[in-house]
């Protein structure tokens, strides 16, 4: 008889690649930003952040997505009006994105926002306002985000070397964060993003060995859903893995939940962050005897809310099919138009193919009724079968 699968968080911690590099510490509203805390997922606004109930729309939809921190552009005045209600009705810390203008800065810090990102590159004499900046956030207990973006440098830094090489994305981090400093003040993040992962990887490694604030990793102007989830995952997988990171954002040019989705399910691989529902299936081949896709999705959509750690095991063949449903805490192994029915690694029935998505969606609600019991949150979702 095969050893039992313990279901639910594991007694010990998970083994991650690399212990998280050391840095400062700091809080953004109620989230730790730092080495001390776990890596947080931010996402950003695409509403009219003037228009105030569209915008806490959207932020109580990224909450309930998984968002930890979000930020909301302000590129206007009629935009800066509006955060003092933005900061007090969200319920997750807002980011000022604040470009060109700096008086913005000073209406964010005023407007009582959890921390304000600025783009030095762009920001009109800004390396002069820096005393300034520095006292009003030091007063008013605010983080700066310093974040430097490829498309962006400052045109001192362009001049030098002709493009934005990972030496030029740095040095312009630093320079800026050198400035502030000056006036002793070091709740400082600061994001070195570029769009080919490669050039941000290394920007970053450079930068990771160069200082010990808390770093903001991005890949920026990823591109579409697709590819935009691959480019950011292969760089923050790189970084991550080195302990490198300590707040992320998968720039999407797709709705900003989906972004949240990403980032979660990165960390979550990395176990980074405590693992949900993880569905694992066979990607299907010639041995397959059902319909292993339609399955795969079927659960997946059912499912979709679950927040206990379950792992959920679809398979298509006698191959690989029994084991894999063995080692997860509910499976199934499928074959000739039926399945076997897997929980904490023993076999709990067989059941015709028509009948594989119902059972595996009731024997995941028992088990998270019955975690639920246990004092567990779940986070049980509204199940939805597709006949």
């Amino acid at each position: 008889m095969s050893t039992p699968i313990g279901l639910g968080i594991p007694d010990a911690p998970p083994p991650v690649l690399h212990p998280r590099r050391t840095t400062k510490n700091f809080m953004v509203g109620k989230v730790g930003v730092g080495s001390d805390y776990p890596i947080s997922v931010q996402s950003m606004t695409n509403t009219k952040t003037h228009d105030i109930n569209a915008t806490l729309q959207q932020i109580a939809q990224l909450t309930a997505t998984g968002c930890d921190i979000v930020r909301v552009a302000c590129p206007k005045p009629i935009d800066a009006e509006a955060l003092p209600i933005i900061a007090k009705k969200s319920p997750i810390p807002v980011i000022a994105d604040i470009h060109f203008q700096p008086k913005y800065i000073f209406a964010a810090i005023e407007a009582g926002c959890a921390a304000v990102r600025v783009n030095p590159g762009n920001i009109k004499e800004f390396d002069g306002r820096v005393k300034e900046v520095a006292l009003a956030a030091k007063d008013a207990n605010i983080p700066i985000r310093i974040g430097v973006n490829a498309g962006s440098l400052d045109k001192r830094i362009m001049d030098k070397y002709g493009k934005a090489t990972p030496e030029a994305l740095v040095e312009s981090a630093l320079w800026e964060a050198s400035l502030f400093e000056q006036y002793d003040f070091h709740d400082i993040k600061i994001s070195v993003k570029h769009h080919d992962p490669v050039i941000m990887v290394e920007a970053y490694r450079q930068l990771a060995a160069q200082c010990d604030y808390p770093l903001h990793l991005g890949v920026t102007e990823a591109g579409p859903a697709f590819q935009g989830t691959i480019k950011s995952s292969v760089a923050f997988a790189a970084l991550l893995a080195e302990g490198i990171g300590d707040t992320i954002r998968v720039s999407l040019s797709a709705p900003p939940e989906e972004e949240v989705k990403v980032g979660d399910m990165i960390l979550q691989s990395l176990n980074l962050r405590p693992r949900k529902l993880e569905i694992v299936s066979c990607p299907s081949c010639g041995r397959a005897q059902v319909d292993v896709y339609t399955l795969a999705e079927e659960v997946t959509a059912a499912l979709d809310g679950m927040e206990i750690p379950l792992r959920v095991a679809v398979m298509g063949c006698v191959v690989n099919g029994p084991g894999e449903a063995r080692d997860a805490d509910l499976g199934v192994a499928s074959g000739n138009g039926k399945g076997q029915i897997f929980v904490k690694g023993e076999v709990i029935k067989t059941v015709p193919e028509s009948q594989i998505v119902e059972t595996l969606i009731e024997e995941a609600m028992r088990i998270a009724e019955s975690m639920e019991e246990d004092g567990a949150p779940t986070g049980k979702p509204e199940v939805k079968v597709t006949k």
